[in-house]
């Protein structure tokens, strides 16, 4: 499956690299297209991404570390998202974005705090469904024939569906458990194609969770799991095609 992921996005950025060089370096008979959509103080539109989660994890000193090794390893990998874009325009310079969207993640950590467990109470693969809703504020450069450049921040709210936050079973039950409701924040460049029937955005998008998603494990469950983690927050990195 990753192996098609990254199939499909490199495909994605053939062909960003192929329109965008026909948009840049065509100029005869060149014409600014989509002249007024911008003007308008509304449009909508959706995107699709190609993402990989994984988690910044604080260890605890004691019983995370090996000596000067980190007992407790987080991988990520690479999935997809798509949603839905909302803007406001405020000015010739600034835009407001509203883009929920579903982020499908998997993510796999590794313990070596019990030499004596076996591989299943090892690993844990963490799966994710996340309802991603950022709010971006969005600054643009100053169109040059069909492009321009452009830079956003804002702030992200993120409901993990799959969190298993209220489940009473834990890591001794092979469950590993997270929160449910998450903040963080957002950065995002990249370059928008004008054509004649729609805008394409390609751009990269960085997501940095605020809060510690960690859930402990219930008190009487060994702290080889949750107990030799202090704190974790998620990283995210995507690339993203936006259609409006």
């Amino acid at each position: 499956m990753v192996n098609n992921i990254f199939k499909i996005t490199l495909l994605c950025s053939v062909l960003v690299s192929g329109l965008s060089h026909a948009q840049l370096f065509r100029t005869k008979d060149r014409m600014d297209k989509l002249q007024e959509f911008d003007e308008q103080k509304f449009s909508w539109g959706f995107f699709l991404a190609g993402n990989n989660f994984d988690y910044k994890l604080v260890l605890d000193p004691k019983l995370g570390m090996n000596g000067r090794q980190n007992a407790v390893q987080s991988k990520g990998s690479y999935s997809f998202g798509a949603g839905l874009i909302g803007k406001m325009k405020l000015n010739d310079s600034f835009d407001l974005r509203l883009e929920p969207g579903l982020q499908f993640v998997q993510r796999e950590l590794t313990f070596n705090t019990n030499p004596l467990a076996t591989e299943a109470d090892r690993t844990r693969n963490v799966k994710s469904t996340y309802v991603d809703v950022p709010l971006l504020l969005e600054f643009h450069g100053d169109r040059w024939y069909n492009s321009r450049p452009y830079a956003a921040g804002g702030v992200n709210y993120m409901v993990n569906l799959q969190s298993n936050q209220g489940s009473a079973d834990d890591n001794a039950n092979g469950t590993f458990r997270s929160t449910t409701h998450n903040f963080g924040w957002s950065v995002e460049a990249g370059l928008q194609f004008y054509f004649s029937r729609f805008k394409l955005t390609p751009g990269f998008r960085g997501t940095f969770m605020m809060n510690n998603e960690l859930v402990k494990d219930n008190p009487n469950t060994p702290p080889y799991w949750a107990g030799a983690i202090s704190a974790m927050h998620s990283r995210v990195f995507m690339f993203v095609l936006k259609f409006e």
